[in-house]
């Protein structure tokens, strides 16, 4: 009899590191598809922002926009995580090979036209805005 209470020990024992284990790999899973959809997130943006560095009208940026958003819908039924790893690392690749060789920049962004175009005078030099005040 004490070798049947410790056999069933063992076998709730070994069921409950099974457990464990699954809980595990599910927590993995879930952690790896969510950094995969950050990334696709990441993509798409980076990827239609650069759409309208090609774009010269509102309705070419349109066509172009929704073309990309096919792009990325053919591929949204696939379950397999290195598929899914496969296909994101591809179109990241083919996104910095088609990136836009002068891309836009608001002018007043770092980079910009504007960017620090009045900056402030050097120290030592005093403005006075003298408007004729009578004292």
């Amino acid at each position: 009899m004490g070798s049947e209470k410790k056999e069933r020990e063992r076998e709730r024992e070994e069921e409950e590191e099974k457990e464990e284990m699954s809980i595990a790999g599910a927590a993995g899973y879930l952690a790896r598809r969510a950094a995969q959809k950050e990334r696709v997130r990441i993509l798409y943006r980076r990827a239609l922002k650069d759409t309208l560095n090609w774009a010269v009208h509102r309705h070419l940026f349109y066509q172009d926009a929704s073309e990309l958003r096919e792009k990325f819908e053919e591929n949204k039924h696939v379950e397999d995580l290195d598929a899914i790893d496969r296909l994101i690392d591809d179109a990241e690749a083919q996104f910095v090979k088609f990136q836009h060789p002068d891309p836009y920049i608001v002018p007043w962004a770092p980079g910009g036209s504007k960017f620090t175009r009045n900056p402030p005078p050097p120290e030592g030099i005093e403005i006075v805005y003298d408007y004729g005040k009578e004292e």
